[in-house]
């Protein structure tokens, strides 16, 4: 009985992976996650301050620029602290203070932009992952089938329950931990946000 109810379990679990999450278009890929996945964020989207374009060229030249703007960029700096770094930082930036700023800005940018790509790459490769271990685990659960079917010894059976038990738990504690790891596009996309209506907000 054991092993059947294991069996069953596998089916009920693998099956629910199609109506985990709505139908993604066809672009998706392995994109695991029920957020839609947009590749590249929209500078338009979150700047409405002067062109970055110059800055983005020179902000790595700028020492001060460049450590400020990995700290500002960094998830454990809070939110509240980064706003007042920024403050420091245009209120001492001289007369190149809008110069300055701007290639802030567009180090920020970068950062956070670059993370993000890693981390919906990371996404890409888990979801990838994660259909495989689909289907090792369809495959064992046939496998157990057949040999329920066959009437296999207890001690075959036991085996064959226990590693699909075992990787059951796996395959689920990683779709749980995914759950997580889904937001964090969007959440790096509210501290780009954020930083960014500060360093305009000085700009003015």
């Amino acid at each position: 009985m054991r092993n059947t109810a294991v069996a069953g379990l596998a089916f009920f679990v693998l099956g629910g992976i199609a109506t985990a999450a709505p139908p993604a278009p066809r672009d998706q890929g392995d994109w695991p996650c029920r957020q839609i996945k947009v590749p590249d964020l929209s500078l338009a989207a979150i700047w409405n301050g002067p062109p970055i374009e110059a800055a983005a060229k020179t902000w790595r030249e700028d020492t001060e620029v460049s450590d400020l703007a990995s700290r500002l960029a960094a998830r454990r700096t809070p939110t509240e602290t980064a706003q007042k770094l920024i403050e420091d930082f245009a209120q001492g930036a001289g007369g190149a203070r809008k110069e300055r700023l701007l290639r802030l800005f567009a180090g920020v940018y970068d950062k956070l932009d670059r993370e993000r790509g890693e981390v919906i790459a990371g996404l890409d490769r888990y979801g990838r992952a994660q259909k495989e271990m689909a289907e090792q685990l369809r495959e064992r659960t046939q496998k157990l089938r057949e040999a329920q079917d066959s009437h296999a010894g207890a001690d075959k059976l036991k085996e064959l329950s226990d590693d699909l038990q075992w990787e059951m738990r796996v395959f689920e504690e990683r779709r749980k931990a995914m759950t997580f790891v889904c937001e964090t596009p969007a959440l790096i996309e509210q501290r780009l946000g954020a930083l960014a209506r500060s360093i305009q907000g000085a700009l003015e």
